[in-house]
């Protein structure tokens, strides 16, 4: 992942170097609880089928301790490195730490990004959860978070949730500050759209991809990402 002021330009080059605009809103894809098995090939797939929508995915592995966690997360750190696709931790600065990743998600009981960003260093991508609070997001932007999550947005087969926020927390956010915002929770391509028209510059999913066939969840929400995103103001 890489985050940038909503006022940057970011184009990518076609094979026949002409200049295309990079999507406005991209996916931010979240491992399932269990990442053994065949998981990893079901990665490589999702990612390629994604190949400029998918900018980030996010090891969430709980239960394990770290010598576990970094057996487990070392095949999908590798996965993503081979396509430039960031490699975030949840939750855990020291696994983070160990494994070289890219950054690291914290929760609101996963401590201060501030502390996060003294062990990381300065290049790593911290992004903290911020729920449907206002307060929240604007305290983790001054702490030097990268980017701030809003969710759960839908129900989730993933993960209990209590707090819904509606788009509008989004379209606030992103006409407000530079620091982009990933929208979060029961995310399927059926349902995805408003959040996109609203704002939202990343997309944050995993039980819609994981619970079906990776690809053609994927290219579901490619394309309706990209209707979207046609029909989404400028910034």
């Amino acid at each position: 992942m890489v985050t940038y002021a909503r006022s940057e330009v970011r184009e990518a080059s076609m094979p026949d170097n002409t200049s295309v605009y990079a999507p406005a809103c991209q996916l931010y894809l979240i491992s399932p609880p269990y990442v053994g098995g065949n998981f990893p090939e079901r990665l490589g797939r999702a990612l390629d089928a994604g190949k400029g929508l998918i900018t980030a995915f996010q090891f969430r592995v709980k239960n394990v301790d770290q010598h576990e966690a970094a057996r487990l997360a070392s095949p999908l750190q590798a996965i993503c490195s081979a396509r430039d696709v960031a490699f975030i931790v949840n939750d855990d600065p020291a696994l983070a730490r160990r494994l070289d990743a890219d950054g690291v998600h914290l929760g609101q009981g996963d401590g201060d990004p501030r502390d996060a960003r003294d062990e990381l260093g300065t290049q790593a991508q911290i992004g903290v959860t911020c729920h449907d609070s206002r307060h929240f997001a604007m305290e983790a932007g001054e702490a030097g978070a990268d980017y701030v999550a809003f969710g759960a947005f839908f129900p989730s087969t993933t993960k209990e949730t209590e707090h819904r926020p509606e788009p509008e927390i989004l379209e606030w956010w992103s006409g407000v500050f530079e620091i982009p915002c990933v929208a979060i929770g029961g995310i399927t391509p059926a349902n995805c759209q408003p959040l996109v028209a609203a704002g939202a510059d990343f997309l944050a999913v995993s039980g819609a991809v994981w619970g079906g066939d990776e690809v053609i969840v994927i290219n579901a929400f490619a394309s309706a990402m990209a209707q979207a995103n046609a029909h989404k103001p400028a910034q």
